[in-house]
């Protein structure tokens, strides 16, 4: 019978590799005191130096991505106040064909 792969947490995997690039203690250390293979340690530590990076890019996409929610919630309110005016009069028909000319 065949073993089923361990699979580690993102969280875990990060507590782990911070660890081992404070170099507080060794890979081989770490990976005793979690039982490990310090191979798997190592690679986890270059993957966080190498996507570092794009942690701190994030932060400014957040920044565009909550401007273009401001201005998406802006637009709905606009909307919403015109559809309640347009509801409040009888006489105009919502959403009229207007003919082409």
């Amino acid at each position: 019978m065949s073993q089923k792969r361990k699979q580690y947490s993102a969280e875990f995997k990060a507590k782990v590799a911070m660890q081992a690039l404070r170099e507080e203690l060794t890979v081989a250390q770490l990976a005793q005191k979690y039982g490990i293979h310090p191979t798997m340690i190592s690679y986890w530590k270059k993957q966080l130096a190498e996507h570092a990076a794009e942690i701190f890019a994030h932060g400014t996409q957040h920044d565009d991505t909550a401007q273009t929610i401001a201005e998406l919630y802006r637009q709905i309110g606009q909307l919403k106040v015109e559809n309640d005016f347009l509801a409040s009069r009888p006489g105009i028909i919502p959403f009229a064909s207007v003919p082409s000319t």
